[in-house]
């Protein structure tokens, strides 16, 4: 289709004109596109060492056996095809030294997927050649294959953690690399494709692929955790999940626990909306505040277990047996993923938590009956934030 800003009633010069253009244009397509079949793209692995990834971090070569180990990982994680993860990750940067993309470099990907088609090669591994740039941006459709969907991540990863590593870490709104991009694309690979990866494996994964002494030691995975985290929360924010939108207390309240599986994320935010329609929900969120702040304001060490032997005070004895009764019941549902059930079970607690703070004084001057009751309430903060961090609601 070609537009004009001349209105005409006999626009043959302007279709003239534009076919003068276009015609030695396809007419080069079509000589790059049957020069390129001449070899084919497995021959052209070795000469992606001519090609400067990044000074700090080598040439593509190095950059496509790193991609290549984090999908055999990836791949071994999930225990899907191991061979075709391989053959994708080889093959997948080498449309970059064709004629056809050298000429026209939108059609990186594109054109990989037709010349591996033509190469004969796996249907997967064809389609993964393309994919593997999936989400491109925003609203970005996701990849349709296995061996499409783990070297995007793997692709995004590499380019994450190496870039972040050699000390080029967005700042502002300089982001030359796209590190924004490429986090909210693992996001949604993750989220969207329902994938229960541990995200800080992910990222460790991918550290452990880089040699230089410099990315291992700005690349940490807390720090690159948490980016990808703020980019899935800036996400969640703006969409609509399933028809449904999450106020910012939500997900700040599930977000803040840091979930090493992201595919969990949407459930626990339904869990925490149904948990909210509870009478007990305003109650239990409101000590759950309470118990954060006592424990945020405690200087000295808490013991890591409560013990029975020092509770001396009914209320601390109560809540401290009906702790105790429900802990197998929240350990399984949270095994289970039944994050629903689990955040109904803890209205159990609500009357024991209430009176706990009605009778008994915390911070006792004897220390050690004071130690043994913070030690109780870390416990309990513990298993009331497995789901989300309750407080956050309050």
């Amino acid at each position: 289709m070609i537009v004009s800003n001349i209105q005409t009633n006999q626009p043959a010069a302007i279709i003239s004109g534009n076919e003068r253009v276009v015609r030695p244009r396809l007419s080069d397509a079509r000589f790059f596109f049957q020069q390129d079949q001449k070899r084919s793209l497995a021959s052209r692995v070795n000469d992606l060492a001519r090609v400067v990834y990044h000074n700090q971090l080598g040439n593509q070569l190095d950059r496509t056996k790193r991609v290549q180990a984090i999908a055999l990982g990836i791949a071994k994680l999930l225990g899907w095809n191991e061979t075709l993860a391989s053959r994708a990750a080889e093959i997948a940067k080498t449309d970059l030294l064709t004629d056809m993309v050298g000429e026209f470099p939108e059609l990186q990907g594109i054109m990989g997927r037709y010349y591996a088609t033509l190469d004969k090669e796996n249907a997967e591994v064809a389609a993964a050649c393309s994919e593997h740039y999936m989400p491109r941006f925003a609203g970005d459709v996701l990849p349709t294959t296995q061996t499409g969907t783990l070297l995007a991540i793997a692709d995004k990863l590499e380019t994450l953690v190496g870039i972040w590593g050699v000390g080029l870490a967005p700042t502002g709104d300089k982001d030359p690399y796209a590190l924004r991009r490429h986090a909210l694309g693992i996001c949604r690979l993750l989220l969207e494709k329902n994938l229960s990866l541990s995200l800080p494996a992910l990222i460790e994964l991918a550290r452990k692929q880089f040699p230089q002494k410099e990315v291992q030691e700005k690349a940490q995975v807390s720090e690159i955790n948490e980016f990808i985290l703020d980019r899935l929360r800036a996400y969640l924010r703006d969409q609509a999940v399933a028809g449904k939108s999450f106020t910012s207390p939500e997900i700040e309240a599930v977000l803040s626990q840091a979930p090493e599986q992201i595919n969990d994320v949407i459930a626990r935010l339904y869990a925490l909306r149904e948990f909210n329609g509870l009478a007990q929900a305003s109650q239990l969120a409101a000590a759950n505040k309470r118990i954060s702040n006592i424990l945020k304001k405690t200087t000295t060490t808490i013991p890591n277990m409560c013990s029975a032997k020092l509770l001396q005070v009914p209320a601390e004895i109560a809540l401290h047996q009906a702790l105790e009764a429900l802990k197998p019941t929240l350990d399984s549902a949270y095994a289970k993923h039944q994050f629903v059930e689990l955040l109904k079970a803890l209205v159990a607690l609500s009357e024991p938590i209430d009176q706990f703070f009605a009778d008994v004084m915390v911070m006792d001057p004897d220390t050690k009956l004071r130690d043994n009751r913070l030690a109780l309430l870390q416990e309990l903060h513990l298993k009331m934030n497995l789901v989300a961090d309750l407080g956050k609601l309050a």
